[in-house]
């Protein structure tokens, strides 16, 4: 401990002249120091994202990455303390608040089942999306454009790809997109439980360190052996796009809502019957479910979505619209903003891999920025086709 608390007189000790930003990067806590698996990655602007047992991503402020930046490293309260009080101008008192509760907020996620994959400490939802980030929060990986024969055909853009990466290949990319600081990955298509791999794929995140997420139709969640391996290899959320009309959609919600797991259900609104929908929503509540994400591809539609997101939270549900859905171009969010600048994650917060390996902005977003397999991470996220896709 003495030698951590003289390093950071070292480095800090014209700080409150300067208050120089922490330096950008990736910390890793020393398990002997911690009781929690936590990673920090830290902004040049000084913001930052901490990793909690590789199961949620909690964005912080300044103040509190500082806060983050010291308990990585294993540095006592009063060290902690001592140091920020000396690079800023800020009471005692207010920095020990802030503390206490960031610390509460660590042991409250690490222990609280079916969690959120993101929270947000002092900072707005929105506020991250816009921000100039050295790598995306999350990756959505398409594995497979494949789809189930019960799944509405022509909605996945199969012909774009020649070939479906290999086991191998998806574990060298799950490796790069973690050395290059993105903490969330989310397994998508497609129908990716049509990729015998999965499992491994999912084992393969978890053993990186990073936050894994599915988007599936839900069909082979049914199958209570196959939902808990999936469960076993530390599968953090679920997003299942719901079929109204089709039993086994249901059942696999059924299924899902009874585990200790974090589950979305979205919804696709095809026509604009707010009766039928509200039914649907009820039936959802009655079920337990208690996060809807809503979209639609139809823009004359975009009344009937924010009237259902507007039903749904009334009833008590979260809305998440910020996770990757087919038919994502119109949601409660877009609605709310429309005919005003939106705050988007597209090509920035988040990224879209193809089932070959291309590098998307985002899914429907066809200005390939580079092989995520044989291009250098540095050269795919300094494309200026990303930053082109940003400005549409």
């Amino acid at each position: 401990m003495k030698k951590i608390e003289k390093l950071f007189e070292k480095i800090f000790s014209n700080a409150s002249k300067a208050v120089l930003p922490l330096p950008p990067g990736m910390y890793q806590s020393n398990p002997e120091n911690s009781p929690h698996k936590m990673h920090l990655r830290l902004e040049a602007d000084g913001s930052g994202i901490l990793i909690i047992d590789a199961k949620t991503a909690l964005h912080l402020n300044k103040t509190a990455a500082e806060f983050a930046y010291y308990l990585v490293h294993g540095a006592s309260k009063e060290t902690t303390l001592s140091q920020i009080e000396n690079r800023y101008s800020v009471k005692r008192d207010q920095l020990e608040e802030d503390y206490q509760r960031l610390m509460e907020t660590i042991q409250t996620l690490s222990s609280t089942e079916d969690l959120d994959p993101e929270g947000f400490f002092y900072v707005d939802r929105l506020n991250p999306y816009s921000q100039n980030l050295s790598a995306p929060y999350r990756l959505d990986i398409a594995l497979t454009y494949r789809q189930n024969e019960e799944a509405e055909k022509d909605t996945t853009p199969a012909n774009r790809v020649k070939r479906e990466l290999l086991n191998e290949e998806w574990i060298l990319i799950l490796k790069k997109a973690w050395d290059a600081g993105i903490p969330h990955v989310v397994f998508t298509g497609g129908e990716p439980t049509l990729r015998p791999d999965l499992p491994e794929l999912m084992a393969s995140a978890e053993a990186n360190g990073q936050i894994t997420g599915l988007l599936t139709d839900g069909f082979r969640l049914t199958d209570p052996g196959y939902l808990h391996e999936l469960l076993q290899t530390g599968l953090d959320h679920i997003m299942i796009t719901l079929d109204p009309g089709e039993d086994q959609s249901w059942e696999a919600v059924l299924d899902t809502i009874k585990e200790d797991i974090y589950l979305t259900v979205h919804l696709t609104i095809m026509n604009d019957s707010a009766e039928e929908y509200r039914s649907v929503i009820d039936r959802l509540i009655s079920m337990g479910v208690k996060n809807l994400s809503l979209s639609s591809i139809q823009a004359e539609l975009l009344d009937t979505v924010k009237y259902c997101g507007e039903y749904a939270t009334i009833h008590g549900l979260s809305l998440v619209w910020d996770l990757p859905v087919p038919y994502s171009h119109f949601n409660p969010i877009s609605a709310e903003y429309r005919g005003e600048e939106m705050v988007s994650g597209a090509g920035n917060a988040w990224l879209y891999l193809e089932p070959d390996g291309d590098v998307l902005p985002t899914q429907g977003v066809i200005k390939p920025l580079g092989n995520m397999l044989m291009d250098p991470w540095e050269k795919i996220w300094s494309n200026p086709l990303r930053k082109s896709a940003l400005d549409k």
